[in-house]
């Protein structure tokens, strides 16, 4: 069988515009195909006669300083992130992150933004973005913006891109200050490759033994990516110690939406696992910012 009928392989956003508006529809953007392809070969997405590669788009394809921020390409593969010493330096939780997507092979092709337009609620690299407050930056007719990064998801496998007319052309990331850190883990079952049963990202700011300021990412935490705000609030402007994890702990079991999955793991065990995955992710970012 066909996955597809016309490839087309534009080399400028405008031209990958175009052929999304104009093509033999229906039609979507590709860049890694990793999930797409597999979705549309299995029968969990509807066929596709246009496939629109975004590979070959020169802008959709660095890593640089802009600015204060840190630029990643939608394109980029999750390999080169894994390598790139800008994102190491100002993203060590995306690397973490991407470190445990799927196996070399499929890494090597697979993008970060196609692991975000999946919108699922606990992929890797979207959970670490939450945490590293990044923004998107979306192209359509009208040119160029940028959007909040958590404005892209309406639901499990939802985007509000509208694939129709829109790409996500990249991320921008906050560069890393003195004092600052981020850190990624995940809980999964043992036999390798696998989705996470749950996973945590945390960035931090510190001023001595004061938390000046907190990002916390949970995900399967709804159905969204979740970020855990309740326990940002309460952890702001206050002394590190075992009692704020704790206070900060209640409040994002508080907020969170723990869901049952037949395959991965019951809503009461996620909040028994979360206690020590958030404690272990935040005290690992916490003690990287004096390194």
């Amino acid at each position: 069988m066909n996955l597809w009928q016309e490839f087309r392989t534009p080399s400028t956003i405008a031209e990958a515009i175009e052929d999304l508006i104009g093509a033999p529809q229906p039609a979507l953007p590709v860049a890694g195909g990793s999930d797409l392809l597999l979705d549309i070969r299995q029968g969990r997405h509807s066929p596709v006669h246009t496939l629109i590669d975004l590979k070959d788009i020169p802008e959709l394809n660095v890593i640089e300083i802009r600015g204060a921020h840190l630029f990643i390409g939608a394109s980029v593969s999750i390999t080169q992130i894994l390598s790139n010493a800008l994102v190491n330096q100002h993203g060590k939780a995306l690397v973490e992150a991407c470190n445990l997507i799927a196996g070399p092979q499929v890494r090597n092709i697979a993008t970060l933004g196609g692991n975000v337009a999946h919108a699922l609620p606990a992929a890797d690299g979207t959970i670490a973005l939450v945490a590293l407050n990044a923004q998107a930056e979306v192209a359509n007719t009208d040119g160029l913006r940028r959007m909040g990064f958590m404005e892209l998801f309406l639901g499990p496998g939802r985007s509000a891109i509208d694939k129709t007319c829109e790409i996500i052309t990249g991320f921008y990331l906050p560069i890393t200050n003195n004092n600052q850190a981020s850190c990624f883990k995940r809980i999964m079952r043992p036999q390798g490759v696998a989705l996470p049963i749950l996973n945590c990202a945390v960035w931090v700011n510190r001023k001595g033994d004061n938390v000046v300021d907190t990002h916390i990412s949970i995900g399967p935490g709804g159905p969204t990516p979740f970020r855990a705000t309740q326990a940002e609030e309460v952890m702001r402007g206050h002394v590190m110690s075992d009692t704020l994890l704790a206070q900060a702990l209640d409040q994002l079991l508080t907020q969170a939406k723990f869901r049952t999955s037949a395959l991965r793991a019951t809503s009461g065990y996620r909040k028994h696992i979360v206690q020590g995955l958030f404690k272990d992710t935040f005290i690992t970012a916490w003690e990287r910012t004096q390194q």
